[in-house]
């Protein structure tokens, strides 16, 4: 289970960016670091982004739905497994090929707002 955040920040403190563009990587660490993350880690593949959740679980995270190579659906399996909060992040509409069990999941159209993305992290606090 994720740990408690405080109530202060609309961000999850430790956010976990699972996206294989390192410019959209980065633009999503800017914002999140200003909306009050403490740690923010990227990750662009299936792989990297297991391993970084084995190392230390993070409160939430934003998942790139296709990587170069791969979809990033065996990440969100894991994040469920934790009960720790996610969004995908698209550039696709919604005939990405999601598969139904992740059909509720929240979604952010890539290119996403501040706003959108700020009012995410609130709705979906850790």
């Amino acid at each position: 289970m994720a740990p408690a955040l405080p109530d202060d920040s609309p961000c999850p403190a430790d956010v976990l960016v699972v996206e294989d563009d390192p410019i959209i990587a980065i633009d999503f660490e800017d914002r999140l670091l200003g909306f009050g993350a403490t740690h923010v880690r990227t990750a662009g593949s299936v792989t990297q982004a297991l391993d970084a959740i084995e190392k230390r679980a993070p409160h939430f995270a934003l998942l790139d739905v296709e990587l170069i190579r791969e979809k990033s659906f065996a990440v969100a399996e894991r994040l469920v497994a934790l009960n720790i909060p996610f969004v995908f992040v698209t550039g696709y509409g919604a005939e990405t090929g999601i598969p139904p069990e992740f059909a509720a999941r929240p979604r952010l159209q890539k290119p996403c707002s501040s706003e959108a993305l700020e009012a995410l992290l609130r709705a979906h606090r850790a």
